[in-house]
């Protein structure tokens, strides 16, 4: 690809166990609009540009077809599996015994990979929902956090880490409380942390918590989602690249409002993973943190866009007896308990 990125100019952080990890990746969640050829696609195309991070879950429906273009890649020569980091997570219903085992099994023979760099607990709990369901979705055999059932989990995780299947280990959709509950039970540490982040909602506090841990933060959701499935959708929801703070900031770097949000993702030390499969997008996304950086000022400004917009809510894994999607993210800094 003529116009494309040297991977090597793109940033990188360092993890807690020494390793580098791109300052940006593309994620692969195509939706409820995006069809897995289409994010494959998008995929392929990527890897040709410069991107050596992509996001991947089994629930996304589409391993297998990017487990195609991951093996074409390496074949071609385009890229060498060391050079790519590749995340996958364990999807919540296979968080009985022995279950991520077979989840991580079943990930690597789509992926077409003998690891990956980084395997996640995609959501603290083992609620169910089905692909494609809208926001009045529940299962009945919902259950609220249990820090012993976590840790269930959590020591399956550690133990597809000593087998050399993960390098890394990381959770996800987490708050301070469940945090503070399993870390020191954990024998091998989270190395990163996947977060809802946008500048209309930053969790700041939350953000801090893991930094202070040694936790690297890759922010989902980096430029508000506007493709978002419909059950996430909600009236008085901020779009980010609307917000005038952002659009302020764009108009004087003469950019789009989305990489704004990008750029600023990066330089506050997460990283963002928008997904596109529009080839000018990805390769935009890409580039924003190249050069051009915002400016302390922009930073501050970009602070003050912040809205405490939650996007995804996550109410379809609510349980029987909880009041609202406020109690899968422990508002007043407890764990919420289930029904007496």
């Amino acid at each position: 690809m003529a116009d494309s990125v040297d991977p090597g100019a793109v940033p990188q952080f360092t993890l807690s166990s020494g390793s580098k990890i791109p300052c940006i990746g593309m994620g692969t969640f195509g939706s409820d609009k995006y069809a897995p050829p289409e994010v494959s696609a998008a995929v392929a195309g990527a890897i040709r540009f410069g991107y050596r991070l992509f996001d991947c879950a089994s629930v996304y429906g589409n391993e297998d077809l990017i487990g195609q273009v991951f093996e074409e890649a390496f074949k071609a020569g385009t890229v060498k599996r060391e050079e790519l980091f590749i995340n996958s997570k364990v999807w919540n219903d296979m968080h009985g015994r022995g279950d991520v085992l077979l989840s991580l099994a079943q990930t690597l023979k789509d992926l077409r990979l003998d690891y990956v760099d980084a395997y996640f607990v995609h959501w603290p709990f083992p609620n169910y929902h089905a692909p494609g369901c809208d926001g009045e979705t529940r299962n009945p055999g919902s259950v609220p956090f249990s820090p012993d059932a976590f840790m269930t989990v959590w020591t399956q995780m550690e133990r597809i880490c000593d087998m050399g299947l993960a390098k890394h280990l990381g959770m996800s959709n987490m708050t301070i409380p469940k945090l503070e509950a399993v870390l020191p039970r954990c024998r091998i540490k989270p190395a990163l942390i996947e977060m809802e982040q946008h500048p209309c909602f930053q969790q700041q506090e939350l953000f801090d918590y893991c930094v202070k841990a040694g936790i690297t933060v890759i922010g989902y959701s980096p430029i508000g989602s506007p493709n978002r499935p419909g059950r996430d959708k909600s009236p008085g929801d901020y779009a980010d690249t609307e917000e005038p703070e952002i659009a302020a900031i764009a108009e004087a770097h003469g950019i789009h409002p989305a990489l704004v949000c990008l750029k600023w993702a990066v330089q506050r030390g997460s990283i963002p993973i928008p997904f596109s499969v529009h080839e000018k997008n990805y390769q935009s996304n890409l580039r924003s943190v190249l050069s051009d950086p915002l400016t302390e000022a922009e930073m501050a400004a970009v602070k003050k866009a912040e809205r405490n917009c939650r996007l995804v809510k996550g109410q379809v894994f609510l349980w029987p007896g909880a009041k609202g999607w406020e109690d899968l993210w422990d508002m007043d800094g407890k764990i919420t308990p289930g029904p007496r």
